[in-house]
């Protein structure tokens, strides 16, 4: 009887049982990976499987797939670095061969409806809206950078904020020949607690607690920036109560330069332009510092003083830590001490520097 092609041949250098067959022109040179001699049948069987297998493939060939195929693509997403929790079940619905391309609005419904049925529309969102479009975008190239990483935060030195506090407190209107207080005091507002400008202007003397020197942030207007979803006490340090002086009786903490009370305007913010550019000249300043830099400020002064993580992020409004962790790597280690010589004191557990002998000007 003729020898089979396929059958298995020991080798002595390898040690083990190998093959060598040809399929219509292609070459099956491997070792089977039994390494006893003395099972040959062993070895012809799996000798034959594989031959069976080569031939099979041969004449049952998969169809060439066009695109990038998202169980490939899924894993490529993970192996660098990105969430894999609700992967595997849209990784075995989708299978091997489904391509990328051809996954839509309509693919995507019909997983969810498949893989979670019935379940809440923010779970679909989540679990399988938000990684495919995840894995979508890893593919064509999209791949997110940790901003805190690669972005310069401009941020003001204490000695830059007293240019700055010290040109306000200098600001006069036209035909008024007395500076106008409005300006300083809201520049030392944020400095001192962070807030956005449009939650400065948004805030009210009857949510002004005097006893403990807090301040509640509203999530309910129109106009404040992005209290929505950062409604919180914040703290004034007392340098910044000295600042900013007699406020009013009712209504708005803070008003125009002429007294009036300032107008919420959505994606607001803008309202102090004229005068804060015309202090940051007369300080010295560039362009580059607006009224936004000081929550940048108050953020790195107050991680460079008190190493409090947490109060960073709850009194900064923060809802995700990337943009609270940026501040933590900007400032020299003698930031805290220049702060406390110009009377900026974070450390509510320490105590409150007697700042009656500081003043601006």
């Amino acid at each position: 009887m003729p020898q089979k092609e396929w059958e298995p041949k020991w080798s002595e250098q390898a040690g083990c049982w190998t093959v060598d067959f040809s399929v219509q022109g292609r070459r099956i040179r491997k070792r089977l990976g039994i390494r006893d001699r003395g099972e040959r049948s062993l070895a012809r069987q799996a000798a034959k499987n594989l031959w069976q297998e080569c031939w099979q493939d041969h004449l049952n060939p998969e169809p060439e797939i066009t695109g990038t195929p998202f169980f490939k693509a899924a894993k490529g997403y993970v192996d660098d670095g990105g969430e894999a929790r609700f992967l595997p079940p849209l990784m075995q619905y989708f299978g091997r061969s489904t391509v990328i391309e051809d996954i839509g609005p309509n693919e995507m419904a019909e997983a969810a409806s498949q893989i979670y049925p019935g379940r809440a529309r923010s779970t679909i969102r989540r679990q399988v809206i938000g990684p495919i479009s995840a894995v979508k975008r890893w593919a064509a190239g999209e791949r997110r950078e940790p901003a805190g990483d690669i972005a310069r935060t401009r941020w003001l030195t204490p000695e830059e904020a007293e240019r700055l506090l010290t040109a306000a407190a200098h600001l006069t209107l036209p035909r008024h020949s007395d500076p106008e207080t409005e300006t300083l005091a809201k520049i030392a507002f944020l400095l001192g607690t962070g807030t956005r400008t449009g939650e400065c202007f948004a805030a009210d003397v009857d949510d002004w607690n005097k006893a403990t020197n807090q301040v509640w942030i509203s999530g309910e207007e129109t106009g404040a920036g992005k209290t929505a979803k950062a409604s919180r006490w914040v703290q004034m340090p007392v340098r910044t109560l000295t600042l900013i002086g007699d406020r009013p009786i009712k209504g708005r903490l803070f008003r125009t330069p002429y007294g009036k009370p300032i107008v919420l305007r959505k994606n607001g913010g803008g309202q102090m332009a004229t005068a804060f550019n015309n202090a940051r000249a007369m300080a010295g300043l560039g362009d580059d510092v607006t009224p936004h830099v000081l929550r940048h400020t108050w953020a790195t002064w107050f991680y460079a003083q008190t190493k409090d993580f947490g109060g960073l992020m709850d009194l900064g409004g923060w809802a995700k830590a990337d943009m609270a962790n940026r501040y933590r790597k900007l400032a020299p280690a003698d930031l805290s001490e220049r702060l406390l010589a110009h009377g900026w004191e974070f450390r509510q557990e320490f105590g409150k520097p007697d700042l009656r002998t500081i003043a601006v000007g």
